[in-house]
């Protein structure tokens, strides 16, 4: 029986929570699946500034590099607002990202049929909903060099942030965006902001020579940025894949997300290059929502994008797509009874915390395993 290594990162306000549900599916694959799982915890974030100092140590650094997959949870909040910008919670996340090459970000936005009243948007415009967001997640705007303040002559500040490309980083995560589409529906969108900058102007060639080259068989569209946003509210279902850099990736996936419900659904993977031996991939596994220290410790979080999120590493990491398909079969069956945290709540459904939904969804997958 194969066995996978997890690093199990919690982090921050309801990261300990969601995961805690996490680490409930992962005990019944150990007891009833057919591969086992080998765990391990460490802190991030504020929890590891607390007991450390900083908020990615050396050694959870290492534990992440040597596991199958890391499952996080969560980073930040206003306790940790004073300390030093190269000290900040979220810099744990963004140091694994960058250690562990993780340049690609992916993030589905699905509308289960049980949310499509819940979403933003008219029911006709989101039930079905099925794309998926390919952020670059270690190049750009957030990584770009130099990015500092500086106090000008004359007493006022100049802030600057570098937006950084290469032709190998654009590249590689266009090959990704059309494998992931041939899987899918064989259509993928290039997003960025060719008219106005330098970058966009590069991405869109790269994007264009890699697609002429490599994958004629897939259907490229380009889109700007911005008028990729207005369309996810106009007409969000003539998307498929959608692959942006990083920070527009942080936005449009935010947008998206909120297509389906609440950005308390959605799950996320981040992906390194294949292994040239091994053909594995490090990887990162985190729901797409955040601290939110408002609820932390309240029981109300919704862990429905963390359980997904170990389904995707299911999926991508351990090469175990009928559990994967399992658990999200059970997400569904269970928004289908009608069971709702505080942030899908609807009319005449019944309102549960963390836990609640947490064991709902475990019955239902111990329902499915059985059947």
């Amino acid at each position: 029986m194969t066995t996978h290594s997890l690093l199990l990162l919690p982090g921050d306000g309801i990261g300990p929570e969601v995961m805690t549900e996490v680490e409930r599916v992962v005990a019944f694959f150990n007891k009833k699946g057919k591969a086992k799982f080998k765990t391990e915890t460490d802190v991030v974030g504020g929890a590891a500034i607390d007991k450390h100092g900083v908020p990615l140590t050396a050694g959870a650094l290492a534990k992440a590099q040597a596991a199958d997959a890391v499952i996080f949870g969560a980073v930040g909040g206003p306790k940790w607002d004073k300390v030093a910008y190269d000290k900040r919670p979220e810099g744990g996340l963004l140091a694994l990202r960058k250690e562990l090459d993780l340049f690609a970000n992916l993030r589905p936005a699905i509308c289960y049929p049980a949310l499509a009243e819940a979403s933003s948007l008219k029911r006709e415009h989101v039930e079905g909903l099925d794309i998926l967001i390919l952020r670059e997640l270690t190049g750009g705007t957030y990584f770009g060099e130099p990015k500092e303040i500086v106090t000008l002559e004359d007493g006022q500040k100049r802030a600057v942030d570098t937006t950084v490309y290469t032709t190998r980083e654009i590249e590689r995560i266009a090959r990704v965006a059309f494998d992931l589409a041939r899987k899918r529906r064989n259509k993928v969108h290039s997003a960025e902001k060719r008219n106005v900058m330098k970058t966009g102007v590069l991405w869109n060639e790269v994007v264009t020579a890699t697609h002429a080259r490599e994958a004629k068989d897939v259907e490229l569209h380009h889109i700007l940025a911005d008028a990729c946003a207005m369309q996810l509210v106009r007409n969000p279902k003539q998307f498929d894949v959608i692959v942006c850099d990083n920070l527009f990736g942080d936005m449009l996936s935010d947008e998206a997300a909120m297509l389906t419900g609440s950005i308390g659904m959605l799950p996320s993977a981040s992906l390194g290059a294949p292994d040239p031996k091994t053909g594995k991939r490090k990887a990162l596994y985190e729901p797409v929502h955040g601290s939110a220290p408002d609820i932390a410790g309240k029981g109300l979080a919704n862990p429905i994008a963390a359980i997904a999120s170990y389904a995707m590493a299911l999926r991508y990491s351990c090469g175990l797509a009928k559990e994967a398909d399992l658990i999200d079969k059970a997400i569904a069956n269970t928004l289908a009874r009608g069971l709702r945290t505080a942030d899908i709540l609807q009319p005449n459904m019944r309102k549960v915390g963390t836990a609640e939904m947490g064991q709902a969804i475990l019955e239902e997958i111990e329902k499915l395993a059985a059947a």
